[in-house]
């Protein structure tokens, strides 16, 4: 084919109209714009002639035209976390994205992201995007303290969801795994090995997450009558150097624990690598267990024992109910709980005698 063809049947192609494929599908126009709207009264058969020859001539709807007529814009914003590299450094997020995008494009939605590296960046960040609306909801996906950011959208009533829980009593749309009873099994779990000096490696303490997930190791160990010392709760970033620096901190005590419940698998991977420097040994030196169950920790030496919280489904539930919300669906319930489950593996099953 040469040169002229090529532009000719490119020419053919950019100029595809809904007039073209009414045409030759043999239907009205008004026909292909609700069949490409997803509305009116039209036959089975109708609908799957007029996508066939939509797909045979290459057409695809103006989705900004779309938007001018039904003011939506078929998007959802998902706001990264702050700083944004930890996105590249915890298999948490690309997880939760995964779940988020499968249930977003399974109703014909696309997914635009966004950030900032300071509070106020990511503020005004957030504000372009439902200000101009470019985005029909927004995913939030970890939720802090005393959040501005949900405070300025619950203010605006522009829709979106919180992965995570409010510390708030505002009626939010949520979706979490019930944290404080994820780490109360976790901690069980080595109490039942015999262990009485527990210690926990928690992430930022501004982060719900963390805080729930410490409440949740304090009531097991309180309710098995154990000690909590200070000195055995260690507060860093959800980033394998934290869990690096901790393994000095803990194996110099001379009352050091035996087992240690971990914030995140991410974490977990920083604490075995401090292990092998300082010449010990999991599970007979120190046992763990951790959080998120990520495919690494199965294939970790040792396979390290991890709760798993359901991080494509919290993600797949999360934009299934903003799309719910924004559709005008009646709801269960505001608040998702999504199921958790603690996978034991070698790094917890030494018991203490």
């Amino acid at each position: 084919m040469n040169c002229a063809n090529v532009c000719a049947e490119w020419r053919f192609l950019m100029n595809i109209t809904i007039k073209d494929v009414a045409e030759k599908a043999d239907v009205s126009p008004s026909t292909v714009s609700r069949v490409i709207a997803g509305n009116g009264r039209i036959s089975v058969n109708t609908i799957a002639r007029v996508k066939r020859i939509m797909e045979e001539l290459g057409y695809y709807p103006n989705r900004m035209a779309q938007s001018l007529v039904n003011k939506t814009t078929n998007t959802l914003g998902i706001v990264l976390p702050r700083p944004a590299d930890e996105l590249l450094l915890n298999s948490f997020f690309p997880e939760l994205i995964r779940g988020i995008v499968t249930s977003a494009a399974r109703s014909g939605y696309d997914i635009l992201m966004t950030t900032g590296p300071s509070e106020s960046e990511e503020i005004a960040a957030i504000k372009r995007l439902f200000k101009s609306r470019r985005v029909d909801g927004i995913i939030l996906m970890h939720s802090r303290k005393k959040d501005p950011v949900i405070s300025m959208l619950n203010q605006e009533q522009f829709p979106f969801v919180l992965v995570g829980r409010n510390d708030d009593s505002l009626p939010l749309l949520t979706v979490d795994t019930d944290n404080i009873q994820a780490a109360s099994d976790a901690t069980k779990h080595l109490i039942d090995q015999g262990h009485v000096r527990i210690g926990f490696v928690s992430g930022p303490s501004n982060l719900i997450v963390s805080q729930d997930r410490l409440e949740g190791y304090r009531k097991a160990m309180k309710e098995a009558r154990l000690p909590v010392k200070p000195e055995w709760i260690v507060e860093g970033e959800f980033l394998q150097e934290s869990g690096y620096r901790a393994m000095s901190f803990f194996m110099n005590q001379s009352d050091r624990p035996t087992a240690l419940i971990i914030i995140d698998d991410i974490i977990t991977f920083g604490v075995l690598r401090g292990l092998s420097e300082l010449g010990f040994h999991v599970p007979d030196d120190l046992c763990l267990v951790s959080f998120n169950n990520i495919s690494l920790t199965e294939l970790a030496n040792p396979p390290i024992t991890s709760v798993d919280i359901g991080i494509y489904q919290l993600g797949y539930t999360a934009a299934h109910s903003l799309l719910q919300s924004i559709s005008g669906e009646e709801m269960s319930s505001q608040r998702q709980i999504v199921p958790h489950r603690l996978v034991i593996r070698e790094s917890s099953t030494k018991r203490i005698q």
